[in-house]
């Protein structure tokens, strides 16, 4: 989840800057790790390249259908491997919900039982536009600390992510049993920093492509960070369209930041509908192998503003106004720095010498 930093100072905010300024230079990888976890909602941003990511969960589910009478409890176990690839925008993605369910018809007086994968996927996720990119769009205001935690107009342009994989069908699934052993699976997602404390992630996805049951589906999730941010809870809605199975649910929960590198979660969820209901809880950590290494950029290949803006052509001249001051700072930047004494200075420092006249 992401989690913000809310400051109340000028100070404590242009620290914060001189904090932000490599991140933003490389987009993607952060001090804090940055997980899916809690929740189904995919970020928009990668984990940084190099970054090995591990996100686990425990989940447990009642599942009761009223049409077809039968009673289900269901132990899962949710699964993200993550890697940044090649570049910071690029990730490879390997996630998937190995569970078992045991069923119980009642009107016929049978019981059944499921073990296999219901969730089983490869792709990769690139970032196609971040708009934390640009340093003078996202500066903060260092003497008000209101400008900087209110909730601006610009801030709902998203970061935007597309996404490529397939699903893939390991051997007699009895829960997709008509399905191909691969199918096609595309997906894009958005990230919005609504306040430094509020964040809406969107995901639209079109699942099992060219199945006879495609699954169409959306999830929007709001995540908030407390007054402590190493704590941040969230809302989040599903909706799933199909032939085979239709849904819309609803999950809330919270994450704890025990270090940079892990946190750990739990949330619960339930449907609107009892075709069938489902009534579902998780616990689940998220940990990453921090093995990123910053990237230096030469300065004659730096965009203008990367590293203090453009160098003028007079800006280690010194001021007129400040030939003969001692003592005093009149000018800005550059033009303060003491170059030593001009020629002008040293032939008249000779002449004094000449003369038996040494002028301090």
């Amino acid at each position: 989840m992401f989690r913000v930093v809310e400051l109340k100072n000028p100070k404590n905010a242009l620290f914060l800057v001189a904090l932000l300024v490599p991140l933003l230079g490389i987009c993607q990888y952060t001090d804090v790790i940055n997980s899916n976890r809690p929740g189904l909602s995919v970020s928009a941003y990668a984990v940084g390249k190099g970054v090995p990511q591990l996100e686990l969960g425990f989940s447990y589910e009642k599942r009761d259908h009223s049409d077809l009478n039968y009673d289900s409890n269901i132990y899962g176990l949710d699964f993200s491997v993550r890697y940044g690839l090649l570049f910071e925008t690029l990730e490879l993605n390997w996630e998937g919900t190995y569970q078992n369910q045991n069923i119980t018809y009642n009107s016929l007086g049978f019981n059944e039982s499921r073990t296999n994968f219901s969730r089983n996927r490869i792709g990769a996720k690139y970032l196609l536009f971040d708009p934390f990119k640009d340093p003078e769009r996202n500066k903060p205001n260092l003497y008000s600390w209101r400008a900087n935690n209110k909730f601006q107009f610009k801030n709902l342009l998203p970061a935007i992510s597309v996404y490529a994989g397939a699903n893939f069908n390991i051997g007699d699934n009895p829960f997709h049993p008509t399905d191909p052993t691969v199918s096609p699976r595309a997906m894009v997602a958005t990230q919005s920093r609504l306040t430094p404390r509020f964040v809406l992630i969107s995901n639209i996805s079109y699942d099992r492509i060219a199945t006879d049951d495609p699954e169409l589906g959306y999830t929007i999730s709001l995540s908030h960070a407390l007054r402590n941010p190493k704590w941040s809870v969230f809302l989040e809605n599903q909706g799933i369209s199909s032939d085979r199975y239709s849904d819309v649910l609803l999950r809330g929960g919270g994450a704890y930041l025990v270090n940079e590198n892990f946190q750990v979660d739990a949330f619960l969820g339930g449907s609107f509908k009892d075709s069938p209901s489902r009534l579902f809880v998780s616990v689940g950590a998220s940990y990453r192998l921090d093995l990123h290494k910053d990237v230096l950029i030469p300065i004659e290949d730096q965009k203008a503003g990367e590293n203090g803006g453009e160098i003028k052509k007079n800006s280690m001249r010194k001021s007129k106004n400040n030939k003969k001051s001692k003592g005093r700072n009149k000018g800005k930047g550059a033009e303060d720095i003491d170059l030593g004494p001009s020629k002008k200075d040293l032939r008249k420092l000779k002449k004094s010498s000449d003369n038996g006249v040494i002028d301090f």
